[in-house]
């Protein structure tokens, strides 16, 4: 990689770690562009250059903090027992980020209002595709009934980031954290074929 195209990366990284620290403590809305960018060491041209404008940025950060939250939630993939129990603890870990301030305001609370409807986010459809392969596995396998892998891939994504919503959208969100997880491990457990359950 060149020097200029090193420099490049620095100002985008500046920007995002500048943006990510004011839209989780002052939010989208209060966050200046004159204070990011000061912050940040770099002038508006260069927001305007890199993102096209406070949009573009939030965007980006929430490419950012999804990248992360995918990895974490790989981690448990990970750590399961089984494909199934993989499934489910992925899907409860994605609605317990929603306990986390900066997911809660960044992800689930700021990020819709301005940049609409979640499941609409290049990254979920990421998401999607990998639940759907992962619902396909346990229907060749036996362990969920014969449905079409994508239909309830599209359900049990839509359920968990409900859930995140209204965890991060609630006065109490401890409180409903776990109601909403046993409701989501309950809607799931209904895929499942009697001799697998």
């Amino acid at each position: 990689m060149g020097r200029r195209a090193l420099m490049m990366e620095e100002t985008r990284a500046r920007l995002i770690r500048t943006a990510r620290k004011a839209f989780a403590e002052k939010g989208f809305a209060a966050a200046s562009m004159d204070e990011l960018t000061a912050e940040a060491g770099l002038t508006r041209g260069a927001l305007y250059h890199n993102f096209g404008d406070k949009k573009g940025l939030l965007r980006a950060v929430i490419e950012q903090i999804d990248a992360e939250m995918l990895a974490r939630t790989g981690l448990v993939r990970d750590r399961a027992a089984s494909r199934w129990q993989s499934l489910l603890d992925e899907g409860a870990a994605y609605i317990e980020m929603a306990l986390e301030p900066e997911i809660q305001r960044i992800m689930l609370l700021d990020g819709p209002a301005v940049l609409g409807d979640p499941s609409q986010w290049p990254n979920q459809m990421a998401c999607l595709r990998t639940t759907t392969q992962a619902l396909q596995a346990l229907i060749d396998d036996g362990t969920i009934k014969p449905v079409d892998a994508e239909a309830a891939a599209r359900l049990l994504n839509g359920a968990a980031l409900n859930a995140s919503l209204w965890v991060a959208a609630s006065k109490d969100p401890a409180a409903v954290l776990g109601k909403a997880v046993e409701a989501f491990r309950l809607l799931a457990g209904g895929l499942l074929n009697q001799a697998a359950a």
